[in-house]
């Protein structure tokens, strides 16, 4: 039995825009208009899923609206949501950087750390991982507009990469990763624009 997991990652958000962890924030306008402008292609995906999911965040759920889903919030599963940043929610790299450099490093060298009080990135990992475990139950397509957070988490699973390896994946907002396989072994397609190119099968 073969799984196809697609995962869409949210267009632009305020906090994106501005390269900040996320923080709740809505979609940016631009964001709306790119969602909106990719609708016919990702709402096919939508229409023809076995099974479809979508991170609770207002940015997924409102991405999963702007292509198509009807009632997005219903669909929505919290293994799909980013990895919690604790108190650096909301804001940049650079400002964390400069007030907490020791924490940066450790987080970055050490996946089983969390210096911002949230999330380590083994248990982001091991929580997408237990839904893509999930989803490779499900017979035909499942489509879930996630986090990139978790697209990053799926690909380094897919491949049997260590958690460090979610440095090295970079996720474009609208785009989409492939996954298909069966008994845990995935095949990998990543960087698909919801463009209506290549999308449809």
């Amino acid at each position: 039995m073969t799984t196809r997991v697609t995962l869409i990652s949210p267009a632009r958000s305020e906090a994106s825009e501005s390269f900040r962890f996320d923080d709740g924030s809505e979609l940016s306008a631009a964001g709306v208009r790119e969602a909106r402008a990719a609708r016919a292609a990702a709402g096919a995906l939508l229409e023809g899923a076995a099974r479809v999911a979508v991170a609770p965040s207002a940015r997924c759920v409102r991405t999963a609206g702007e292509l198509g889903l009807r009632d997005a919030a219903a669909f929505a599963d919290a293994r799909l949501a980013g990895c919690g940043m604790g108190r650096w929610r909301g804001r940049t790299l650079t400002e964390v950087s400069e007030a907490e450099p020791e924490g940066v490093a450790r987080w970055l060298a050490d996946p089983s750390t969390a210096p911002h009080g949230g999330e380590t990135l083994v248990r982001l990992c091991a929580r997408t991982a237990e839904w893509l475990t999930e989803a490779a139950s499900v017979y035909g397509r499942v489509v879930a507009v996630a986090e990139p957070d978790v697209v990053r988490a799926a690909v380094v699973h897919a491949l049997g990469a260590p958690e460090t390896g979610l440095w090295r994946v970079d996720v474009a907002p609208l785009t989409a990763v492939r996954l298909s396989g069966r008994a845990g072994r995935w095949n990998l397609r990543a960087g698909l624009a919801l463009d209506g190119a290549g999308e449809r099968t």
